[in-house]
């Protein structure tokens, strides 16, 4: 299975947006699992992703941040696979 890492936080539209696109991807492939992570939880990850959020990691790497794409991160799933 593979695991997309959600990189979230309270009170953040574009989060929201993306959670809802990333449930798209969700439901296109079935293998997938969103994990999602509150940043404001670590001071080490309000460090890292502080302005860069929401942001989606594949396999330790940032696929996406900002506006997300359901068609990019799909596209890097089957690249994946």
């Amino acid at each position: 299975m593979k695991k997309l890492i959600f990189y979230t936080r309270n009170q953040c539209s574009l989060c929201r947006d993306a959670k809802e696109m990333l449930l798209l991807v969700a439901d296109l492939h079935e293998d997938v699992e969103i994990v999602e992570v509150d940043i404001d939880e670590s001071d080490e990850l309000t460090e890292r992703f502080g302005l860069m959020i929401p942001v989606v990691e594949l396999d330790g790497e940032v696929v996406q941040y900002g506006q997300i794409d359901p068609f990019e991160i799909s596209n890097r799933l089957h690249e994946k696979s």
